[in-house]
């Protein structure tokens, strides 16, 4: 795994609308590349292979070849990209509140 502060980690994957889309993904049980492609309105091939490359080797998907005719591969949460994703739905809690403007400390609203 890329040695990143968790705090790149999150900035990187937070910022990239691409990544988190294909996070999304992935959860939701969509492993192969071209699936995630046509899943994914406005989502280059060039652009998927990038946002993938990086998910692996920050270590929150495993890429797993398969040796078949025609061969694939698909990619799978790790047990660290389930925690780090973990993070992600914590962050997405916060927004909701802050959006919902329910029980945010005071000089925390906007």
């Amino acid at each position: 795994m890329e040695q990143l502060s968790v705090h790149q980690m999150v900035e990187s994957i937070i910022g990239c609308k691409w990544s988190l889309t294909v996070l999304s993904l992935v959860r939701k049980g969509v492993r192969r590349p071209g699936e995630m492609e046509h899943a994914i309105d406005g989502l280059s091939g060039k652009v998927l292979n990038e946002r993938l490359t990086k998910l692996v080797r920050y270590g929150i998907l495993d890429k797993v070849s398969f040796a078949e005719i025609p061969p694939h591969v698909e990619y799978r949460m790790t047990e660290f990209g389930n925690s780090f994703t973990g993070v992600l739905d914590e962050v997405d809690r916060l927004q909701q509140t802050l959006s919902g403007g329910l029980d945010v400390p005071k000089g925390h609203r906007r």
